[in-house]
């Protein structure tokens, strides 16, 4: 019975509850006509702006502090994820630019630009009897240079007139959406800390039910302009073989880079979890703040949620290997 209880744990949950809602898209997609009832984009826009809010008040500027000093693993970890997983996709631009699948691309280099997830990146780095504090700091400042890094990335590749929209107007959305709400939450965290640590759960449910209505939303119009017709079966092999090498190369780079650097071992652990991670919430939240259009929404999620999913199982897996492995050595 204990495969059961691992198969029902609060992350495997969301990756059910993810399909879950592809699912509830396909039955019951939510047409612009329901909005008089709901208006779902309005409620998704302000839950935004609440889940950045929430991320400043949660921001532990001590522990940020505290362990600037590691800074050959914290520049290892954020090159690992703003310049060698960017990097990796971008070696295969000049085979599929100005081709059909220059698209499909370019939602893959989405996914390489994110930030690194937090709260799993941690607790898969104390699995696996990392070093814990660094986690903490590299995961809180990740998202914060993502509100620079993933926009600059991208605009290199996303036009005026094409994926993306005006410049001036994803900048502003990035500084009401993001910015804003992160400044108001820091200035805030004196006052709120403690109520922010008493609902923490009820905090990480809201972020999760935001993503699940991004997601929602995003296959409901995938599904009533019939966009999958248009996207041949090949191409979720492909983004599905895309993500995993993407994961395994950054990876195994890393841990190369860490122990030419002669990082302790736990310090490699850190750097090579939180070096391969990307962000789901950032990667819904991204979606919309940069204003990709909603016949490609879809299309730009699809590798975010891939990657996810592999990531949890995979690197949960691993943990836990490696956790056995440090156990043995000890004895």
């Amino acid at each position: 019975m204990n495969w059961i209880s691992k198969l029902f744990n609060k992350q495997n949950i969301f990756l059910f509850l993810l399909i879950g809602m592809v699912i509830l898209a396909k039955v019951i997609p939510f047409h612009e006509s329901y909005n008089q009832y709901f208006n779902l984009a309005g409620f998704i826009d302000w839950g935004i702006a609440g889940i950045f809010l929430l991320y400043g008040l949660k921001l532990n500027l001590k522990e940020v502090v505290k362990d600037v000093s590691n800074w050959k693993l914290h520049l290892l970890i954020q090159s690992g994820t703003f310049i060698i997983f960017p990097f990796l996709a971008l070696m295969f631009y000049p085979f599929l630019k100005d081709t059909n699948y220059e698209n499909i691309w370019l939602s893959v280099f989405f996914l390489a630009c994110l930030p690194s997830t937090v709260s799993s990146s941690v607790v898969m780095v104390s699995i696996a009897k990392g070093n814990v504090t660094s986690a903490i700091f590299n995961a809180s400042i990740s998202g914060i240079i993502g509100i620079v890094m993933t926009p600059l990335l991208m605009s290199f590749f996303l036009t005026s007139d094409g994926e993306g929209g005006n410049q001036s107007e994803i900048i502003q959305q990035l500084l009401l959406k993001v910015l804003l709400p992160i400044i108001l939450g820091i200035l805030l965290n004196p006052i709120f800390k403690k109520w922010v640590a008493k609902y923490a759960n009820v905090i990480a449910e809201f972020d999760r039910l935001i993503i699940l209505l991004i997601v929602y939303e995003s296959f409901s119009t995938a599904f009533i302009e019939n966009i999958f017709v248009a996207v041949p079966s090949f191409v979720f092999v492909a983004l599905a073989f895309s993500v995993v090498f993407l994961f395994f190369a950054t990876y195994y780079i890393l841990k190369f880079i860490a122990e030419k650097l002669n990082f302790k071992k736990k310090d490699v652990i850190t750097t090579t979890f939180c070096g391969s991670k990307k962000s789901l919430v950032h990667g819904s939240l991204f979606l919309l703040v940069l204003g990709i259009q909603d016949d490609q929404k879809v299309l730009f999620l699809l590798p975010v949620m891939i990657y996810h999913s592999f990531q949890l199982f995979y690197v949960s897996w691993l943990a836990n290997k490696i956790a056995k492995r440090t156990d043995v050595n000890e004895i």
